[in-house]
């Protein structure tokens, strides 16, 4: 097995942990405000984060990857959650989803713009564009509630996940994926820790699904996922591996109806086979072709 179909497997299997977030999201914020769930969670993966690195006897990053772990700390570990949480109370979930869908997109292209990825075909923006437009088509919902307010902070959050995904994916070469997100962890955590305590609340009314939420997204959204994630996209490559997260919404979406029992109909089917194969159209272009001119070519 090449490296690039084990970076598609990494890919996929953080798509797939990050898909529960929707669930998991959903069931804490039942009876947990939406900014402690965003802090919460980041402080509850440090734990686990900073237990793997003692464990492990991790070296410390050297200096020069400190700036480059403080961007992932503040795209991915603060800017996400909390920018997406204040959105959420502007805008409805099926607008922020359409939202979502340019993730994949914001990633590859700040992958080429920081010279982390070969430049693509010009037929993958096609079809990452695609991609996109079809997960936007299946969010779209006439009913969806929207502001200028909501919608900036929802596109903001769009930006922190693209660069804190490039970025972490520079480290893992050196680091290692669940090494690049624990450092990130660990680095957010004089911010994260006194805003948990500052919005700390009444345990008594919390019920145990909103508890299994919270857990969820502190060990598996905010830590495991990473590690496949960022080994993914170092391994598999930037522009094609990145591609995989628009199945995301659509896993989310399935999980909801296995968990919260909510309906889901055909016209999901219908996005998610297009999403699919916008993602094997991108998959294949997502290296250009090398010309070689004829009198340089072998004789």
């Amino acid at each position: 097995m090449d490296a690039r179909t084990r970076g598609t497997i990494d890919g996929l299997i953080g798509v797939i942990i990050f898909s529960g977030s929707i669930v998991g999201t959903r069931l804490a914020v039942v009876d947990l405000e939406p900014m402690f769930s965003a802090h919460a969670r980041a402080v509850g993966a440090t734990l686990i984060g900073a237990l793997a690195l003692a464990a492990t006897r991790a070296p410390l990053p050297e200096r020069r990857d400190l700036p480059s772990l403080a961007v992932v700390a503040a795209a991915v570990v603060i800017g996400f959650p909390v920018l997406a949480a204040f959105a959420l109370r502007e805008i409805s979930a099926a607008r922020a989803t359409l939202y979502m869908g340019l993730i994949p997109l914001a990633t590859a292209a700040f992958g080429v713009a920081r010279g982390l990825a070969p430049r693509p075909h010009p037929v993958f923006w096609l079809f990452a564009a695609a991609g996109s437009a079809a997960v936007a088509a299946y969010a779209w919902d006439a009913r969806a509630t929207g502001s200028l307010l909501g919608d900036g902070l929802i596109f903001a959050s769009v930006v922190c996940s693209g660069i804190g995904y490039t970025e972490g994916t520079r480290l893992t070469h050196r680091l290692g994926g669940w090494q690049v997100i624990s450092w990130a962890l660990v680095v957010a955590l004089p911010v994260t820790l006194p805003m948990m305590a500052w919005l700390w609340p009444d345990w008594t009314r919390v019920g145990w699904p909103a508890i299994g939420g919270l857990a969820y997204v502190a060990a598996f959204s905010m830590w495991l996922g990473f590690l496949f994630w960022y080994r993914g996209l170092e391994r598999g490559g930037i522009a094609a591996v990145s591609q995989l997260q628009l199945l995301q919404p659509f896993l989310g979406l399935m999980a909801a109806a296995v968990i919260l029992a909510e309906p889901i109909g055909p016209r999901l089917w219908i996005a998610t086979a297009a999403v699919v194969a916008c993602i094997v159209g991108a998959r294949r272009f997502a290296v250009a072709p090398v010309t070689v001119s004829p009198r340089h070519s072998p004789s």
